[in-house]
């Protein structure tokens, strides 16, 4: 059972969520939060396993909550949520520690996936936003870090196509018809090369291969 901790200053949006969470057989709200330091509060007490969390609250915000939450609690993942997709705020939540960034207005059907998905250990970040939000950390953000390079001189030729493809958009069903190999065998490459960058998931992934130049905003 996924444990989920509501975070939003919506008494509203915390009761639609929840019942589209209760309803799933593999789910079940721990605990809602109206506001940052609440947030932090309850996911030291419950634990969750992943914490549904907005972006904009009075007082603590969801970036600043995300940042004590992914800092202290380290298997506790936390999926940002807003009504607006600037891509600052995509951003700040994935340096935050996020591990993905969905917009309010998805489907029911993609918000449950996006739990599904961050409690595997993998990314959920919008489509839409992905490769766009990451082109906007690399231009605006921190100088890029000197080990990057050595990190993907360690990848294989496979590894680095791999990476290249994740940065650009691409799922692992998607590379697998690419570079005509099985899924399994995509998978299998992007655990090896995330092992090697040191990346804890997808979004991680793509930051990586932006700052060390292994792709380009548009490319």
């Amino acid at each position: 059972m996924i444990k989920v901790l509501l975070v939003d200053d919506h008494a509203v949006v915390r009761t639609g969520f929840r019942m589209i969470l209760d309803a799933q057989p593999d789910m079940s709200v721990a605990g809602e939060a109206a506001e940052g330091a609440e947030a932090v509060r309850l996911s030291r007490d419950l634990r969750p396993d992943v914490v549904l969390m907005d972006v904009h609250m009075p007082g603590v915000d969801g970036v600043a909550a995300t940042q004590e939450i992914t800092d202290a609690l380290p298997g506790v993942r936390v999926l940002g949520l807003s009504t607006f997709d600037l891509d600052e705020y995509v951003v700040a939540m994935l340096r935050a520690g996020a591990s993905g960034f969905l917009p309010k207005d998805i489907s029911p059907e993609e918000l449950v996936e996006g739990v599904r998905t961050v409690h595997r250990g993998e990314s959920a970040v919008a489509p839409r936003l992905l490769t766009r939000l990451i082109g906007t950390f690399v231009r605006a953000s921190r100088p890029r870090r000197e080990p990057v390079p050595d990190e993907l001189d360690s990848l294989t030729d496979r590894e680095r196509e791999v990476l290249t493809l994740i940065a650009r958009g691409h799922s692992n069903g998607e590379i697998a018809e690419r570079i005509d190999v099985s899924p399994s065998t995509v998978k299998n490459h992007v655990t090896n090369l995330f092992a090697k960058i040191g990346a804890r998931d997808r979004a991680q992934a793509v930051i990586v291969a932006y700052e060390a130049g292994l792709v380009r905003p548009g490319s």
